[in-house]
């Protein structure tokens, strides 16, 4: 008996701490997705330049694996918004250049929504039904190596079709690590919110940018 309602207790605690972590998650996912709009807006007004692929790499995974040794710490925060910030001055060129097409505003509106529904669909699949999809783990491995592959080969090789299949490519890889992050925190695989603010985050930014360029392929633009 007291080995069953220990067994509870400890449930219990379990239950709060996975819900805690989801509170804490998504609220500063949100205020992140706020801040770096806020950057990336001010990037299209002052018009700043895109990143070469230099700065790229190095402002992604410099701030990235600050922010993973910070994740223990207050610094961890300023680090994330550090990073988040970055990846919001990147999106202020690329939205510059499709809100100068003729449909640009359309293009960039649909793909926000397709994005937010995409997200917002997939987290409650995972929250409601409790699956467990850590066996997502070996495919997102796999996706990951693969997208690399094909990016660089992009920069050196004129492949018909090849910018379309990494762009969905991007897509599949950023649904596969949503349900796996979100699957994470309910079963305990994640106990960091700034770590599983951060995947989120950037899944969410690869899944805009790849929605957005295969919107602007299909418009023939």
């Amino acid at each position: 008996m007291n080995n069953h309602q220990g067994a509870l207790q400890h449930s219990g605690v379990n239950e709060a701490e996975v819900s805690k972590l989801f509170r804490n998650t998504y609220s500063l996912l949100a205020i992140t997705l706020a801040f770096s709009g806020l950057v990336a807006f001010i990037s299209m007004s002052l018009n700043l330049p895109r990143p070469g692929i230099i700065l790229m790499l190095a402002g992604f995974y410099g701030l990235l694996f600050l922010t993973t040794k910070l994740r223990n710490s207050g610094w961890g925060l300023v680090s994330t918004f550090a990073f988040t910030g970055f990846l919001g001055y990147t999106l202020g060129p690329v939205l510059n250049m499709y809100l100068g097409l003729p449909n640009g505003g359309a293009l960039v509106a649909m793909a926000l929504g397709m994005t937010a529904v995409v997200f917002f669909s997939l987290s409650a699949y995972a929250i409601i039904t409790r699956k467990d999809f850590s066996f997502l783990s070996g495919f997102i491995m796999a996706g990951f190596v693969v997208l690399l592959c094909a990016v660089v080969a992009s920069m050196f090789l004129q492949i018909s079709g090849l910018s379309l299949a990494i762009s969905a490519g991007f897509v599949l890889f950023s649904s596969a690590v949503i349900l796996y992050q979100t699957s994470s925190i309910i079963h305990g695989g994640e106990e960091n919110y700034i770590m599983a603010t951060i995947t989120l985050f950037v899944s969410i930014y690869n899944l805009f940018l790849s929605l957005l360029h295969l919107l602007g392929i299909f418009n023939q633009d």
